[in-house]
């Protein structure tokens, strides 16, 4: 076999692995949701995390690394092991991303986990229990939504572009932008915004500086394989598992979009 076949096997073999733990962890943050579950903050009180993002993320871990011990963890709620940039492949993993939502009772949070490879994500899995959605790709696949393959929305040159973004970001975007497009009220996950941007429903979005590894990794694999891109104001792709996981303003869209918004964007360097 040779060495292409070996990789795709085996990220086939850890898409498997990684989604039968994001349901499991799912359906336990599940049984948290809408029965008030405990709550703490942390980064000096402006991020919540709950009894369930810790019950999921102790499974996710559990499971994942028993089945692949040689792997990196990285994850928004376990404190950074240093060793995962010693580590070829590395699980990424958001518990619960869009926590906020969680603990409000709305539908609109997921488990993201993915598989990372030299820095690069290669298989990717996002399970919103609440809305009896499963998302996920591999690097050699196409994008499932419950099974069902999905691409980013073709756009024709008269239509208006549905963006979801803050009103002051959209604001500040070039004034010639403006005109065309409608924004979309706020997503409160960011890894479910971006797989609104994969299966069609919105055309694009700008992503606010301070996002992190774990929220992006397993989207952004997802819009790639339905056909958009994910990338910075200079047009670069992410490069995952480095030693600062935090990253800058982002746009994404499909690839027909995309330079359009980047470029709208430019005005909110600094933003």
């Amino acid at each position: 076999m040779s060495d292409k076949a070996t990789s795709i096997a085996t990220w086939e073999e850890d898409l498997d692995l990684i989604l039968a733990a994001a349901i499991a962890a799912g359906e336990t943050a599940l049984g948290y949701f809408r029965n008030a579950p405990d709550v703490r903050w942390k980064n000096e009180g402006r991020s919540p995390v709950s009894a369930a993002d810790i019950a999921a993320n102790d499974i996710l871990k559990e499971r994942l690394l028993l089945a692949r011990p040689n792997y990196g963890w990285l994850s928004e709620e376990t404190d950074d092991d240093r060793s995962r940039l010693s580590c070829e492949t590395v699980f990424v993993v958001d518990p619960i991303d869009g926590t906020r939502a969680f603990i409000a009772g709305k539908d609109l949070w997921c488990v993201s986990v993915a598989v990372v490879h030299r820095g690069l994500p290669v298989a990717g899995v996002l399970y919103a229990p609440a809305l009896d959605e499963i998302f996920q790709a591999t690097a050699d696949g196409p994008a499932l939504k419950n099974g069902a393959s999905i691409r980013v929305r073709d756009i024709r040159a008269d239509e208006a572009l549905h963006v979801a973004a803050a009103e002051d970001v959209v604001a500040s975007l070039a004034p010639s932008y403006h005109n065309g497009i409608v924004r979309v009220p706020h997503v409160p996950s960011l890894a479910y915004r971006l797989a609104m941007v994969a299966d069609g429903r919105i055309d694009g979005t700008v992503v606010k500086k301070n996002s992190h590894d774990w929220d992006l990794a397993a989207a952004d694999l997802i819009l790639e394989r339905a056909g958009g891109g994910l990338k910075t104001l200079e047009s670069q792709a992410l490069s995952y598992n480095r030693p600062n996981v935090v990253h800058g303003l982002l746009c994404a869209a499909s690839k027909a979009a995309l330079p359009g918004l980047l470029a709208a964007s430019r005005t909110l360097e600094g933003h």
